[in-house]
């Protein structure tokens, strides 16, 4: 209870309130507070000396076999595993939305609470549930979100939540004696840090998608306690026999309902297929007590409900993934567009493989930007990019630019150099420089003054890079700089409202800026482009109004001439190394307020 209540507390009261200095000394004070209460209670049993009459008798310790310490082990990784593995799936295939991850963890806490209560009506009613629930839950695993967001998030929570504290309790009930608790708590601490490990630095090397979620889910199923919900067979040999061999028979008739349903049917959910999908689920409920035919059906349900979807891109390497993130190419004759996570990070047409589309078309602010950028700056500009993407804005590259881009992932340097995925760079910008690493460390060792265009487009799917956009990033960006040089930060996102972010560092910082919102009509969108948000940002202010056209007002409004808009007033503090929180900014809590 105590670690959920200091979760949530985190990114609720104390980053939106607290720079990290400031957190650095109440942390500081906290733990001094700790080692002083440790001491006292080491003191009092120091003192406390019980009586002869009182001296426990002898203790009898019944051996563990190493059977039973991994099986504790294997109880504890399930759900620490899945912990990390619902995040990264929710985070990455359904919402990237921000602080998502706190409910996951929160809940993998709680479960603990719950399954080791003393009271045992709650957490037996839950563990006897779980079975059930779970098969029911996981039709969902492979689904994307879609509209429903909502529904889709609180089943993959409440999934986690009741296998969580299904095996949990299961540990609780295999605990061993009082004098033997230390190695069981060593047992279990040791399978939270196999969990995590296989998911946080396995996971990602082998796989190209999070397939380590439905393979915790399967391994789950296994190890979840059952008790039969229909009785199958009686008290009679033959009986009996029926009773053993009838819920595998079962389980092989779901599986091969499972794998029709998922080569012969398509993706998308239709009538015939809910049906098969229902009859799957309705046998893993008859053979609920035996582990292997129950397995046998979450795999058919998974299998049918778009698990075979998914094997069949990875097996056409349609799908990379590295620490960074997984990165899906999709294809529908006339372009090609990479997905990361949910959230496309360029597109290019077959028709015109030279034309920059997505947000990064002729209307965006970017592309204005480019397009003027040998008028500004001369034949010779110097342009820098942070976040290479597909290589799109390469594709405004002139023969006497020197451009650079700078990456932080080296996959994503593969996927744009790679000229049967994405030709941008090899068709339009050969020669241009990449430079691999974080760009607040690399743009610091480039030549003082030495861009006039620096765009930042750094976004890992809805995630905030915060780094980037703190006040010393816009130093480390100003000194890059020349003197009339000009900034692009594309603040596109669904989720958060950057715009009175980077006019609070604009402000701060001397800048003056200027928002475009490009919203393309359809026939635009018929051929790739897509609506977006950059905003420019000037330290000397004659060259934006170059871009930008004058200020004019018009009804109380004001606007430039050619399409820009005024910075929106700052709101909230200033973001720099030592502050930043999204909170403040997200478009729900603003709607809310």
């Amino acid at each position: 209870i105590g670690s959920f209540g200091g979760l949530i507390a985190y990114p609720l009261i104390v980053e939106p309130l607290m720079p990290l200095r400031s957190q650095n000394w109440m942390w500081s004070g906290i733990y001094v507070l700790l080692a002083v209460m440790v001491a006292l209670c080491a003191r009092m049993m120091w003192r406390y000396r019980p009586g002869a009459a009182s001296a426990p008798a002898p203790l009898v310790h019944t051996p563990i076999s190493w059977h039973r310490r991994l099986h504790w082990i294997a109880l504890a990784a399930m759900p620490s595993g899945l912990m990390l593995s619902t995040t990264t799936h929710l985070t990455t295939d359904l919402v990237a939305m921000p602080l998502i991850w706190v409910m996951p963890l929160g809940i993998y806490l709680i479960s603990f609470s719950v399954a080791f209560a003393d009271r045992r009506t709650l957490p037996d009613l839950l563990i006897r549930a779980a079975p059930p629930l779970v098969l029911l839950m996981v039709a969902s695993t492979f689904l994307p979100a879609s509209g429903a967001v909502i529904s889709v998030l609180m089943v993959n929570l409440s999934l986690l939540f009741f296998v969580a504290v299904a095996l949990h309790g299961q540990m609780y009930r295999l605990r061993p004696e009082p004098s033997q608790l230390t190695e069981f708590y060593l047992m279990m601490s040791l399978g939270g840090v196999i969990g995590g490990f296989f998911c946080a630095i396995v996971a990602p090397l082998i796989f190209d998608w999070t397939w380590e979620h439905p393979l915790l889910i399967i391994a789950a199923a296994l190890l979840l306690p059952q008790k039969q919900l229909i009785s199958i067979g009686g008290d009679s040999f033959s009986s009996a026999r029926l009773a053993n061999i009838a819920p595998m028979v079962l389980g092989i008739l779901a599986a091969g309902i499972g794998l029709y349903a998922g080569i012969s049917m398509p993706n998308d959910l239709d009538g015939a297929k809910m049906a098969l999908v229902a009859v799957v689920i309705g046998i893993g409920l008859i053979v609920i007590g035996n582990r292997y035919a129950y397995s046998l059906a979450l795999i058919a349900v998974l299998y049918a409900n778009g698990g075979a979807y998914n094997i069949a891109v990875s097996q056409a390497h349609a799908r990379l993934r590295s620490y960074f993130g997984i990165y899906t190419i999709n294809s529908d004759g006339a372009s090609r567009w990479l997905m990361h996570g949910t959230t496309m990070h360029g597109m290019q047409s077959f028709n015109e493989p030279t034309r920059p589309i997505s947000y990064y078309g002729k209307g965006s602010g970017v592309g204005q930007a480019m397009a003027v950028a040998e008028k500004l700056y001369g034949k010779a500009a110097s342009i820098g990019v942070v976040g290479l993407g597909t290589g799109t804005l390469s594709c405004y590259a002139k023969p006497d630019q020197n451009w650079q881009f700078f990456e932080i992932d080296p996959l994503m340097i593969d996927i744009a150099r790679n000229q049967k995925i994405f030709s941008f760079l090899d068709k339009c910008a050969p020669d241009a420089k990449i430079i691999l690493g974080d760009a607040r460390l690399t743009l610091g060792k480039v030549k003082p003054g030495s861009l006039h265009i620096l765009a930042i487009d750094a976004f890992s799917s809805d995630s905030i890079p915060l780094h980037l956009l703190t006040a010393q990033a816009f130093a480390v960006y100003a000194r890059a700089l020349k003197p009339d040089g000009m900034l692009l930060v594309h603040i596109s996102n669904r989720y958060i409202d950057l715009g009175p972010v980077i006019a609070a560092e604009a402000k701060q910082g001397g800048w003056f800026g200027a928002l475009r919102h490009d919203s393309p009509p359809q026939r635009a969108l018929d051929i790739g482009e897509r609506a977006s948000f950059w905003i420019a940002l000037n330290r000397d202010g004659q060259t934006l109004t170059k871009l930008t056209g004058p200020l004019v007002k018009q009804r109380s409004h004001y606007y430039y001439i050619n399409e820009w808009q005024p910075l929106d007033a700052p709101s909230g503090r200033v973001w720099t190394d030592d502050y930043a929180s999204v909170l403040p900014h997200l478009f729900i809590w603003k709607a809310h307020k």
